[in-house]
């Protein structure tokens, strides 16, 4: 299966809502100002966002579109060209090269969002781009989490530096990066426990491992990413919000996106906070992790059949 057909399986419930969402309002062959109202609060309800429902609109209404053709193939046209000039510039494909020196990459997120599975397959696809890596477990507060990301290093056959449940995380954050530099590893993937952004105590841990690494590399982490769930709708907003506070995100990577039909969320996302978005989960497999490429979201987002 090529790249696209991997975008279009994992968008299909959410392009399926969106252009049945589309066919409803536009049933008398035409765009004025009623469907066009109707339109923008179909996109917010999607999760689209107001500001960026509103663009998508005023677009729609300056645009001459014949009545002759099928409407709603003309607004998912529409809706292709406004994805890629928004997230065009949010690619960061650099991100999976080698490196010529050490990158430490902290990873976060809220319990449940598929966090530690992502680093497996982050490893994997840096890994095959010739990359030395190492993971670091520095989610000592659930020995399932220490075991998951064992179990990710064996499979993808990387290096894991990790401790007992309950250890210091930030501790096991700087004996990775030590041991990294010493060893001329290329990424270190650094886990960290699933944290609520409300809950102050853990938050201010996760700010700890970030500033531990900085004592052996002034510019560590040179990432941070941010692993979101699709299925939390604009709760993802609140939770870049809050996470932003403590260490300002590089990255996000969008996961479960198979499983929602609000994959314009992601819009909301690059609207409102304009932050480079590295991947995206489309499925359970290992190699169900696709580099974000503009076009083929957008192509897959707008996806008529």
């Amino acid at each position: 299966m090529g790249i696209f057909d991997k975008f279009k399986n994992g968008f299909k419930k959410s392009a399926s809502a969106l252009t049945s969402g589309l066919k409803e309002i536009i049933v008398k062959k035409e765009i004025n100002d009623e469907n066009l109202n109707k339109i923008e609060e179909f996109l917010i309800r999607s999760d689209v966002g107001v500001e960026a429902a509103s663009e998508i609109k005023e677009i729609i209404s300056r645009k001459k579109i014949d009545p002759n053709k099928d409407l709603t193939k003309e607004i998912n046209s529409v809706l292709n060209e406004y994805i890629v000039s928004l997230m065009k510039p949010l690619e960061n494909k650099s991100f999976f090269e080698k490196k010529e020196k050490l990158n430490a990459t902290l990873v976060s997120g809220v319990n449940g969002v598929g966090k530690t599975t992502t680093i497996g397959k982050i490893g994997k696809i840096l890994k095959t781009n010739g990359s030395k890596v190492m993971f670091a477990a520095s989610d000592t507060f659930r020995a399932a989490a220490i075991e998951q990301l064992e179990n990710w290093a064996s499979k993808v056959e990387v290096q894991i530096v990790k401790s007992s449940q309950g250890a210091d995380p930030a501790s096991v954050a700087f004996k990775a990066v030590d041991e990294a530099i010493k060893n001329n590893f290329d990424q270190v993937l650094i886990d960290t426990a699933g944290r609520l952004q409300n809950k102050k105590n853990l938050m201010e841990e996760y700010k700890k491992i970030a500033n531990v690494t900085k004592k052996i590399d002034p510019n560590a982490p040179h990432n941070v990413i941010l692993v979101l769930d699709a299925t939390s709708g604009q709760n993802v907003l609140n939770q870049v919000e809050e996470f932003n506070k403590i260490i300002p995100i590089t990255g996000i990577v969008m996961t479960k996106l198979d499983g929602t039909a609000k994959g314009g969320i992601l819009l909301a996302l690059a609207k409102k906070y304009e932050i480079p978005i590295i991947a995206l989960g489309l499925g359970e497999k290992e190699d169900d992790l696709q580099l974000f490429e503009a076009e083929k979201f957008a192509e897959a987002f707008t996806q008529i059949n």
